[in-house]
């Protein structure tokens, strides 16, 4: 395992910026150890629901965790809002990073992850080789 250290700007998409990282280092299979930053948007999809709940406001991103592809991510999330409040789920594309991301990768040589539909879940699952 090779560790990769990030830190995202303000403005940065936080999955795209992950998916690019990873294209970037040459490795077909990660995943995101920690994260914590802030964001002014998030998109999270909870348990369940079809679609992401749009998220906006100064949101502190409490962890983040998850794997790694070149054909996708599947990450999920906790953050609190300035009052405290506590979401988590999915995070899907249009995360905006307010002031910082701090993340650490764990980059996997040899391992190839790729996602494949389980026709059991209806999802991309992953897949190892």
């Amino acid at each position: 395992m090779q560790t990769l250290a990030l830190r995202l700007d303000p403005g940065d998409d936080l999955r795209a910026a992950l998916a690019a990282a990873l294209r970037a280092s040459g490795h077909a299979a990660g995943f995101v150890l920690q994260g914590i930053g802030s964001l002014s948007v998030a998109q999270l999809r909870y348990a369940g629901q079809p679609q992401p709940d749009t998220l906006r406001g100064d949101l502190e991103i409490l962890t983040l965790a998850g794997s790694l592809s070149a054909d996708g991510a599947h990450l999920h999330m906790s953050v609190s809002d300035a009052q405290g409040r506590v979401l988590g789920g999915h995070v899907c594309a249009g995360c905006v990073v307010r002031t910082t991301a701090e993340l650490l990768l764990a980059l996997l040589p040899g391992q190839r992850f790729t996602r494949e539909l389980d026709p059991r879940t209806g999802y991309p699952e992953l897949k190892i080789s």
